[in-house]
């Protein structure tokens, strides 16, 4: 997409950035109402969430699994230079999952565990305040979406997320696509990617690829329906979110409590 330097201009001082805003401002302050004219909270009939629960992964296989079922099936690339990683879904430690939460009194196993991260869906989302061409957006139903070609690569909306869930193709990633999955488009050098809960396989009716493949310790559904799955398992389970004091309500939730966690 082509865009002019006064629109670009014109977008970006919408934007705040280099304005003087706050980071308070940047993370809570009319995130959605900017974006999409809604109420701060969300409304909608639906907002979809995700509910991982950590007790039931006990195996590297059992990662590696929910992780290599998004990736083939979006063709993110598996680049070996760090520098350059594309990833929709990662693990990474309970202290740096959650640094606002550290408890030296959780199970000792509980804290050694790795836990799957990927885009939030948060409700107050700060990437979308800062996208200057509004590549990424809310959805009714609470998904994050992202139009590649939109982005324009100036990874704003990557400086705005606090939790390190976008990535940005420094490179031409197809080269590195292992096996192309032809019903999914593969991105472009100089464009941000990210989870987008699935969103062309729920218009199918089915779940997102992680969750199929998770063996029931990934469930999805709608956490404004107090009968579905999340909301039963929100209801009888301690859960934590990343970074609660950042106040952008996050759409994914972590069980710590209800499951053994050794091995």
């Amino acid at each position: 997409m082509k865009i002019d330097r006064r629109k670009f201009l014109k977008l970006t001082g919408a934007t705040g950035i280099g304005l003087g805003l706050s980071a308070t401002d940047i993370f809570t302050k009319g995130t959605v109402e900017a974006s999409s004219g809604h109420s701060r909270v969300s409304t909608a009939a639906t907002r979809l969430a995700m509910v991982i629960n950590i007790g039931k992964l006990k195996t590297d296989d059992d990662y590696q699994r929910i992780i290599d079922a998004c990736h083939s099936i979006h063709n993110v690339p598996t680049i070996d230079n760090p520098k350059h990683e594309v990833k929709w879904i990662w693990t990474d430690t309970y202290k740096h999952s959650f640094p606002e939460q550290i408890n030296e009194y959780h199970p000792e196993a509980f804290m050694k565990k790795r836990f799957p991260l990927l885009c939030n869906h948060c409700d107050h989302p700060p990437c979308v305040r800062v996208c200057p061409t509004k590549a990424t957006f809310k959805r009714p139903d609470g998904i994050i979406q992202q139009d590649m070609h939109r982005c324009i690569g100036c990874r704003f909306c990557m400086a705005a997320c606090p939790y390190g869930s976008r990535s940005f193709n420094w490179i031409d990633p197809r080269p590195h696509i292992k096996e192309k999955n032809t019903e999914y488009p593969p991105r472009t050098m100089g464009v941000v990617e990210k989870c987008t809960f699935c969103n062309e396989r729920l218009e199918r009716g089915e779940e997102p690829a992680c969750v199929e493949s998770s063996n029931g310790a990934l469930v999805f559904g709608n956490l404004n329906d107090p009968e579905s799955e999340v909301r039963k398992i929100l209801n009888t389970h301690f859960t934590l979110r990343r970074k609660p004091s950042l106040g952008t309500m996050p759409s994914v939730f972590y069980v710590i409590g209800g499951e053994d966690y050794a091995g």
